[in-house]
């Protein structure tokens, strides 16, 4: 029976809808702040150290001045589809512009202890089936991403001409050539015909601005930085043995501390978690995969078939299997369940809405509920409950952090949503009363909601010298989330204004890469330079992205992260950063339909 199924099948209590609903008001309030996204700090200057690559020495290199066919900004999953699709398509020479030392984008940085994706393996790594790959768990753990990463660069022999710790500080179209020039921290200035940009938004990291920060004098890091040389231990599990007579503060109980807390707790002398905003956290399930179950099912076109079905479960579809059975997937089926209760003539937006809320509360009231079973101090056990609806905050599935805090010497420090006070040389303030500590961890999260062209590290000058800032002043225009209409033959590769699935965001990158393979291959066979969204295409895309019911996730009721521009008023440009209007399963459909027809339709090729 699944999950959906028990639920359906059990009498759940009576829910004071009103009773929640002035809880997570109040819940909120405590925590809005009228600077919002300024809380956190930009690293640099005194605080620069925080940036510094721990896992790869800088390799010294001459600076290139060469030209190649295709260049892409970010050795993510987003440069590593988008290349490994033009290699197929016959385009030798793509050029990854990477930042850090390796591939592997967010999972390059992110080694803390227990990090692993929080969507299937199976859908969640791109070019499974193309480079053979079995993942070994449901979920798998970092080390295993990041050597999927590194074997899909060499699979498609990416690595000769991929350039590492290197940031593109400019990107200029040069009109008379019909090519790109671009600029960076090596002293490069190569120019590309083509340009993809796949920075996406977790790789910036951003620390609290809380006062005296930069005055501790124990050890520091952030979470994307994990220093095993002072904590021992590795990134496969192994027990940070330093650590045995070491009390560590950890800042932050998002999505990271969830996964890294459990192994923090069994190595510290002494751990303390300050806490501004309890995650949600529901039961994982994670697990080895069987081979012989895998070599079943991997037949050809496999991971297209669990992607699509993936979509299909979790994002409005009516497939009549779940081939995943996740988290997401029950949650949109409990959703949909109750929709489907209304009679077809009361399935009106704010019907729906009503239902999907129903949904949300006695979801939530299980995962609050799943707290008491599980964690033994009762004050520990109120103050890890979160008050807010599922979707307002990433939400977590983990079957061993709620555990983490029955163990000795482990200490949640609840702020009752104002966050931590003070830093001080010898360790942590909250609400008057110093914690004393040898070391401080950061797992403050990545900047989201910063412009853009800060997040990039980059301006783009298209034709007639319009810079993408100016350009998106007043909000993200695009067809199709990949191009831009002033900004020929460059390419996004990233979810808004395409699919906008969120609870996978590899999937939108993979549709993308094929989108871009298909059109430079076109180019390419009828001799074509220039590659340009016309303008009125753009308008229509734009128009079409405005006539959406909104976002699920956030919102401005929902307790203040970084779905919701921390609470605060995102301003008009944020109306843009959507979806296609019919959902990522139908957005799906209609990319492929558009580039099998060939017509390439809203596009000018030159």
């Amino acid at each position: 029976m699944t999950m959906t199924e028990q639920a359906q099948d059990a009498k759940p209590a009576a829910i004071d809808k009103e009773r929640l609903r002035r809880k997570y008001r109040e819940e909120r309030n405590k925590r809005l702040r009228p600077d919002g996204n300024d809380q956190y700090l930009q690293i640099k200057g005194q605080l620069a150290h925080y940036l510094e690559d721990p896992y790869t020495p800088v390799v010294d290199r001459a600076p290139k001045t060469d030209h190649v066919t295709f260049a892409f900004i970010g050795g993510g999953f987003a440069g590593l589809a988008t290349a490994a699709r033009l290699t197929e398509a016959g385009v030798k020479d793509v050029r990854i512009v990477e930042k850090g030392g390796d591939f592997g984008g967010t999972w390059y940085w992110n080694r803390y202890p227990g990090a692993q994706c929080d969507t299937a393996s199976m859908v969640y790594m791109p070019l499974l089936e193309e480079t053979g790959h079995m993942p070994s768990e449901k979920y798998a753990h970092a080390p295993e991403i990041l050597a999927h990463c590194q074997r899909i660069g060499r699979q498609f022999n990416l690595y000769d001409n991929a350039l590492f710790h290197t940031e593109v500080t400019s990107l200029d179209w040069d009109a008379a050539q019909s090519r790109w020039i671009i600029r960076t921290t090596r002293g490069d200035a190569f120019t590309a015909q083509y340009v993809g940009i796949g920075t996406g938004p977790l790789h910036v990291p951003k620390l609290p601005g809380i006062p005296g920060i930069e005055r501790f004098k124990g050890h520091s890091f952030h979470t994307s930085r994990w220093d095993y040389d002072y904590t021992g231990g590795g990134p496969k599990g192994a027990l940070m043995d330093k650590l045995a007579d070491k009390r560590v503060g950890i800042i932050g109980t998002g999505a990271t501390s969830v996964q890294c807390i459990p192994h923090l707790a069994r190595a510290c002398k002494e751990l303390y978690a300050f806490q501004r905003t309890p995650s949600s956290v529901d039961v994982r399930g994670n697990g080895p995969i069987d081979p012989d179950w895998f070599a079943d099912i991997a037949t050809p076109g496999w991971q297209q078939r669990w992607l699509e079905n993936f979509t299909a479960n979790q994002a409005g579809g009516s497939a009549e299997e779940d081939l995943v059975q996740d988290g997401w997937t029950d949650l949109s089926k409990r959703i949909r369940a109750k929709i489907m209760l209304l009679p077809r003539e009361q399935r009106s937006v704010e019907n729906m809405r009503a239902a999907f809320e129903d949904s949300d509360f006695e979801k939530m009231e299980e995962i609050r509920n799943r707290v008491d079973t599980i964690v033994g101090d009762a004050e520990t056990a109120k103050n890890l409950k979160a008050w807010y609806g599922q979707l307002c905050k990433r939400p977590c599935f983990h079957d061993a952090y709620l555990q983490a805090f029955n163990t000795p010497g482990t200490h949640l420090v609840d702020t009752d949503g104002k966050g931590v006070e003070e830093i001080t040389e010898n360790g942590i303030v909250v609400a008057g009363k110093e914690y004393a500590l040898d070391c401080i961890i950061y797992a403050s999260g990545f900047e989201v909601g910063t412009e853009y062209k800060r997040r990039a590290g980059f301006d783009v000058t298209g034709q007639d010298g319009i810079k993408l800032s100016q350009y998106w002043a007043e909000g993200m225009r695009t067809k199709h989330g990949i191009h831009v209409h002033g900004f020929p033959n460059l390419f996004f590769v990233q979810p808004t204004q395409g699919a906008n699935l969120i609870s996978n965001v590899p999937h939108n990158l993979t549709e993308a890469a094929r989108t871009i393979a298909l059109m430079v291959g076109h180019a390419r066979d009828n001799g074509f330079k220039q590659i340009e969204v016309s303008r009125q295409a753009e308008d229509r895309w734009v128009e079409l992205l405005l006539t959406a019911v909104g976002r699920m996730i956030g919102g401005p009721d929902c307790t203040p992260g970084y779905y919701n521009n921390e609470g605060r008023e995102p301003g008009p440009a944020a109306k843009l950063n959507v979806g296609y209007p019919a959902g990522a399963l139908a957005y799906f459909k209609y990319i492929d339909e558009w580039r099998r027809s060939g017509q390439f339709e809203g596009v000018q090729f030159r």
